[in-house]
């Protein structure tokens, strides 16, 4: 191996592991967006407290141990769009996105990009958020967490095999002191791409092959691609095998749409520029998995762009 190559890798090793294991600040570059416009003749400013209340939540709280320099901190954003208030109660979706840069370019990729549709909360004009992990102090600060530690738990598994067990482990009480409360979004079967289901998809053991993808699509394909782009697409292709894997496992498992809306057009860009035989591949793999999404699966198979 070139020598230069050879450090480059071992520095972007030593950077991403410091990523996941330093101690310190926290972890979330949050931004907040609460949209009202369906809600009529009420208090509009209970919106702009409720959204100044949640960035302040997610941006200031320490939800690990681990430091994340200004720069590391995992970029997403949170789209509450409220539907229904009835006097302190909000009900609507709530539309989450998170992404990561990618190694040695300036390349941002999709890592979540998942709308619940199962919000609802509690809140009056400014009613401090109690952060807790280990108790639930309300339905929103509940939600809130949720969320925080999907990202973090995905954001993870992406830089380090299985790098997000701890996160998973602490998204599993969150659940299970959501499902005691007895509120919406969190009860088992309740539907299939609810809160419940969404942590499933990462853990059963049927569909559990979605993390496996997490670490080689993005650390050993995405981030290769700045020394290598043939080899990083190489990788890219070969972790597609797990998402055969979750449908396999689950036809139905939130997973699949999960990586549909984060990587489809992603993935249209990446094999582009790939040979015929990897176009074919992808598009043999893809076609039968995702049926409604023909028309980028053909840009696939076409080498076009999206």
């Amino acid at each position: 191996m070139n020598l230069d190559i050879k450090h480059i890798l071992l520095l972007s090793a030593a950077i991403f592991l410091l990523h996941v294991t330093n101690v310190g600040a926290q972890e979330l570059n949050c931004t907040v967006e609460v949209n009202s416009d369906q809600v009529q003749g009420t208090n509009k400013q209970v919106f702009n407290t409720l959204k100044e209340a949640i960035a302040q939540y997610m941006n200031e709280n320490h939800f690990t141990n681990a430091q994340y320099a200004a720069n590391e901190k995992i970029d997403c954003q949170l789209y509450f769009t409220i539907k229904e208030q009835n006097d302190n109660t909000f009900s609507g979706d709530l539309q989450i996105q998170a992404t990561r840069p990618v190694y040695n370019s300036s390349y941002i990729t999709t890592l979540i990009n998942f709308k619940d549709t199962k919000i609802e909360f509690d809140y009056q004009e400014n009613e401090p958020l109690i952060f807790s992990p280990t108790t639930m102090e309300s339905q929103l600060t509940a939600i809130l967490n949720y969320y925080a530690y999907l990202i973090l738990a995905i954001d993870s598994d992406s830089f380090q095999l299985n790098g997000g067990d701890t996160y998973y482990q602490i998204l599993e009480q969150i659940v299970q002191m959501g499902q005691s409360s007895g509120e919406t979004g969190w009860k088992a079967f309740e539907d299939s791409k609810n809160r419940a289901a969404v942590l499933a998809a990462y853990t059963e053991p049927s569909t559990s092959a979605i993390r496996n993808l997490l670490y080689q699509y993005h650390r050993r394909g995405l981030d290769e691609m700045s020394v290598s782009p043939d080899k990083g697409r190489q990788t890219i292709a070969k972790s597609l095998e797990d998402i055969k894997k979750v449908y396999e496992g689950n036809s139905m498992s939130v997973a699949l749409s999960m990586f549909k809306d984060a990587k489809m057009d992603e993935l249209v860009n990446v094999f582009s520029k790939g040979t015929q035989e990897e176009r074919k591949d992808a598009y043999d793999l893809l076609s039968p998995i995702f049926p409604t999404e023909m028309d980028r699966i053909n840009k696939i198979r076409e080498g076009q762009t999206k």
